[in-house]
């Protein structure tokens, strides 16, 4: 007898055989030993994780001579023997890729009706069902629902979104999974010790990784690793043939990754370039690796979780510590990205590495929730952020590391922020600044308003000048304009001017707040606000130069707060703006 391929020889004869599907066996053998035998079963998954395998068993199983229907399949009767060979006149494969049209369908359905020759049933399989046409699958519905009492049909697919819902709606349908890498190894142990081979522990791993959870797949390339090395296999000779980047490569990868190492990232890039690596399939199993490191994050006990070596396992223990959950899904997410955009790339060397640079920034630049919980932090050890000797004194202070007013704001609007006084000192804390109080401040500084604004938006100045301020309730403003100079107020929508208007009101009036347009007919409004109120707030402004002397000193002061110097040194930040201070 000639050589026998790995996949055949060990190819599973009992359901006990099966690797990685005990969700299938286990049904499949309690509905046999309970006598629920359906009348169509669809097995579905990909490539070589044992449907044609489950399903021999399965028809075995039925038509063995010593007690079928049973679980345990004697593999010596002459049933068994010519199922497990292919030549059964009771089990008929079909191949649906090759036997897809109207009239071989037609066919099987005529043949339906006679007897099985030797057994108790009559068995049909068809693999690849998804390849018969739309004309087939219609001939074969009618047979699938009320097929005589002595048939069983047994699909196989690897796409079952092709399959007709009518079909599927009339079968018992087992998803079947990819095989866990931890128990292809465990099988491609127990066939290199069966054949006297000497593989390394990595070499077999580095197989079973690139099976991508196929057992025939690893043991058809482990057959050819035999023939290419003989018998020593080492983890070498597995990544030289096919193309597979070493687990150590893959771990400083992701230790650079973590550690925002670009140069390192950049040379073993290069390296794996320059050696034929297959760069689509590395980001592939940088993706698997992360998710790893995800699992170890969250799962109490992680090597039972993944089903890796101990020695795998302590590896992510250690890199789990230099990141947490927001940057390795952010991480997780780029390389995704990365993953479906390579297979279109003109150079993959180059959209690898630009992928790597942003996943070692995203793994390395804090994320919201850290900044949450480090300010906690720093409240709690000193008593809180900002609480200095002026906010002891119950005045209230901001201090803005990162304006977003200016910082969001177009360049022009942002000369003008900068050079737009600061709002007069606020009330002590407790005592709430009225409305009207807000009102007379808007009123006092309109004219000023107008005049920065205008030049924001260039234009605008016409239609500012027709605005009047009307109320203040909150955080609204409403502006007023006469109904006849209706069309000129059309420029104030434009995008650009509003930003420069709210920005400028929040600049005087130290809060933010929705600008609402309300036109009225005849003269302007009066809006009257006591005398004590308007006083107080010609007051301020006319002492705007010596409260700005007056501050200059104690922003001296705030730049030198021990707690400011806390949150800048924690964040690596800078100090982009001081308001408030009294």
């Amino acid at each position: 007898m000639g050589y026998e391929a790995l996949a055949r020889k060990w190819r599973p004869k009992q359901f006990g055989d099966v690797v990685g599907q005990e969700h299938v066996t286990r049904t499949l053998c309690n509905a046999i030993r309970n006598g629920r035998l359906h009348h169509a079963y669809l097995f579905v998954g990909p490539r070589g994780i044992g449907k044609t395998s489950i399903a021999r068993i399965f028809a075995k199983a039925l038509c063995c001579e010593n007690g079928g229907p049973t679980e345990t399949p004697c593999d010596r009767c002459s049933s068994c023997l010519e199922i497990a060979a292919g030549n059964s006149l009771d089990v008929i494969e079909i191949d649906g890729a090759s036997n897809n049209n109207v009239e071989q369908v037609r066919e099987l359905r005529d043949t339906v009706k006679f007897a099985p020759v030797r057994g108790a049933f009559k068995i049909y399989l068809i693999d690849e069902v998804h390849m018969l046409s739309a004309g087939a699958f219609n001939a074969l519905l009618k047979t699938l629902e009320e097929p005589p009492s002595h048939v069983k049909f047994i699909f196989a697919t690897t796409e079952p979104e092709k399959v007709l819902p009518t079909i599927i709606s009339r079968c018992q349908r087992f998803d079947l999974r990819r095989i866990p890498v931890g128990q292809i190894v465990d099988r491609l142990t127990q066939i290199v010790e069966s054949d006297q081979v000497r593989a390394e522990p990595d070499a077999l791993l580095a197989v079973a990784r690139g099976a991508e959870g196929g057992l025939r797949d690893a043991e058809s390339a482990l057959d050819q690793l035999i023939a290419f090395t003989g018998n020593t296999i080492t983890e070498a000779d597995v990544l030289a043939v096919f193309g597979l980047v070493s687990r150590e490569t893959i771990e400083r990868l992701v230790d650079g990754i973590l550690e925002g190492d670009i140069r390192v990232l950049l040379r073993i890039t290069g390296d794996l370039d320059d050696a034929g690596k297959d760069l689509q399939r590395l980001l592939v199993e940088l993706i698997g690796y992360f998710r790893n490191l995800l699992v170890c994050l969250h799962v109490e006990n992680p090597g039972k979780e993944l089903a890796l070596p101990a020695e795998q396992v302590s590896v992510l223990e250690g890199q789990v510590g230099k990141s947490n959950t927001g940057r390795l899904l952010r991480v997780v997410t780029m390389l995704s990205d990365a993953e479906d955009r390579m297979r279109y790339a003109l150079s993959r060397r180059v959209l690898l590495e630009t992928v790597l640079i942003r996943c070692a920034r995203a793994a390395t630049v804090v994320t919201l929730e850290e900044i949450l919980e480090k300010i906690q932090a720093l409240r709690e050890d000193g008593g809180g952020v900002g609480r200095g000797p002026v906010a002891a004194r119950g005045v209230r202070q901001e201090v803005d590391f990162r304006s977003r007013a200016v910082a969001s704001a177009p360049s022009s609007v942002a000369r003008e922020l900068e050079e737009a006084p600061a709002a007069p000192a606020a009330l002590p804390l407790g005592v709430a600044e009225s409305d009207l109080h807000m009102m007379a401040r808007l009123q006092a500084c309109w004219p000023e308003v107008v005049k920065r604004v205008s030049k924001i938006a260039v234009g605008s100045a016409a239609a500012l000048m027709d605005l009047v301020p009307l109320e203040v309730e909150g955080d609204h403003v409403v502006l007023g304009y006469p109904l006849e100079f209706r069309e000129r107020m059309e420029v104030l929508r434009h995008t650009r001017l509003q930003s420069g208007l709210h920005q400028i009101l929040r600049r005087y009036l130290d809060r933010d707040v929705v600008v609402r347009l309300q036109g009225f007919d005849g003269p302007a409004p009066a809006v009257e606000v006591p005398a004590a109120i308007a006083e107080s707030v010609v007051c301020e402004n006319t002492g705007a130069g010596a409260h700005a002397s007056s501050s200059r000193n104690s922003r001296a002061a705030w730049y030198q707060d021990p707690h400011v110097q806390a949150v800048l040194e924690a964040f690596n930040g800078e100090v982009a703006d001081i308001r408030g201070v009294s």
